[in-house]
């Protein structure tokens, strides 16, 4: 008797629970609907972008419809201001990839669901929070955009669901969003090839080719902890070192799962505050950090922190495509062009050799040699092997995807690529690259 009468009173509480969420609804006082129409913005944004702003603001963010191209808008989040000559950037994006056009809505209902939609209704984006005791939006001071109940507890924030850029405070998580993806390019905001990526204890960098379904490494950070577990959280933070507040460190925090490690991971120290910072991955692939200063009027972001620098952190030479599709990287500049009869000067122009349709046993395929060079993956990876030259010539000629090899002769180990982009320039002449090209 006394088990079923626990069991009823559960299931009252449950249904009572549930009931209470599903009355509880967005004051129509906090409802709204805004229409993508009227004049453009005339103040300087990133991307050459148009824009049309939003009553949705607390200084120095603002929700505002943006687009790059005619009629492809994305909704998405500003940072900057009004009275400075300096140009306002894109922190957040919902509608990633899904752009809406002139006449599209963006509407937050008594239900509770923040949602984006074209003019002839198709949805394009929306928060799911429909009926699950919304009662409000908010957009916070360190701009993260909030849903949240009665109780204030956050139903939905945009910092749980980053792009290409980390705010102060915001961060990623094992158990969640544990990436950034790079733009495509400043006139396409869709998913780009470049990813900065939370995996094991390391912080890594990858570049996605269309020729393999195995992104390539080409940054690895230092080793997190004590060499036990994995990375949990990680969190960009921004404090001061001092009391006085002379300098600021920007950097991340961690903990992690399997053990008690924990601490800071210092990128940049600006002599200013610099709470308004942004960590984005560009759409070359590089990690920067952008700083804004709201007590200045001209002048006012300043890039505090880049990964490939050529000076105090990695070289540009990294960078998989620092030298376009094809190119030699020495000391940070792209210095060549590698051709079946040599080297030439270096332009935009330079391209790997055309194939041919590939065959069973490419007979119709043959390779020249560039010395002294590595692949931009070659810090993190030598390849398979041992094994013989003309072996590693012979399976790299039987990949359709495979565009060329190194072969390192004191090691004997062979890596295939699928993507040839910067060759990085090395005093070791028995490091070589064989370029696949057609007989």
């Amino acid at each position: 008797m006394r088990t079923c009468l626990l069991h009823s009173f559960i299931l009252l509480l449950i249904v009572f629970c549930s009931l209470n969420v599903a009355n509880a609804t967005v004051p129509t006082s906090r409802t709204f609907k805004y229409i993508n129409e009227g004049d453009l913005g005339e103040y300087y944004v990133e991307y050459f972008a148009d824009y049309r702003a939003l009553p949705i603001s607390n200084l120095p963010f603002q929700l505002c419809f943006y687009n790059t191209t005619p009629n492809a808008f994305t909704l998405a989040l500003r940072m900057g201001s009004r009275r400075s000559e300096s140009l306002m950037r894109w922190v957040w994006e919902a509608n990633r990839g899904r752009p809406v056009g002139e006449n599209a809505t963006l509407t937050f209902g008594k239900d509770g669901n923040l949602v984006l939609a074209d003019a002839d209704g198709t949805v394009a984006w929306q928060t799911g929070t429909a009926n699950k005791g919304v009662v409000g939006l908010n957009l916070l001071g360190n701009g993260n955009l909030v849903l949240y109940d009665k109780k204030g507890k956050y139903i939905w924030q945009s910092f749980d669901h980053p792009t290409d850029t980390l705010l102060v405070g915001q961060g990623l998580r094992s158990n969640g969003p544990n990436k950034l993806v790079s733009r495509t390019s400043i006139a396409d905001g869709s998913e780009g090839p470049y990813s900065f990526v939370m995996e094991q204890r390391y912080l890594k960098m990858y570049y996605k080719t269309k020729n393999s379904p195995i992104p390539l490494l080409y940054y690895r950070s230092d080793e997190f902890g004590n060499g036990q577990g994995s990375i949990a959280n990680l969190k960009f933070y921004c404090y001061p070192e001092t009391e006085q507040g002379y300098a600021f460190e920007l950097g991340f925090t961690f903990d992690m799962n399997n053990s008690t490690s924990s601490g800071t991971y210092i990128l940049a120290r600006p002599k200013y505050n610099s709470t308004y910072s942004m960590l984005r991955v560009e759409s070359d692939g590089n990690l920067k950090i952008y700083t804004y200063n709201e007590h200045v009027n001209w002048g006012t972001w300043e890039n505090t922190y880049k990964l490939f620098d050529g000076v105090d952190h990695e070289s540009l030479c990294q960078l998989p495509k620092r030298c376009g599709s094809l190119g030699i990287c020495e000391d940070n500049q792209c210095v060549a062009c590698p051709k079946p009869k040599g080297l030439f000067g270096w332009s935009k122009s330079c391209a790997p050799p055309v194939l041919p349709r590939c065959k069973t046993g490419g007979s119709n395929v043959g390779y020249y040699k560039v010395v002294g060079v590595e692949h931009f993956t070659n810090s993190y990876t030598e390849g398979i092997g041992p094994m013989k030259l003309n072996d590693c010539r012979v399976k790299c000629t039987n990949d359709c995807g495979c565009l060329g090899f190194f072969y390192r002769v004191e090691s004997s180990k062979c890596l295939q690529v699928p993507e040839l982009g910067t060759l990085v320039k090395v005093s070791n002449s028995s490091h070589v690259a064989y370029i696949k090209m057609s007989k």
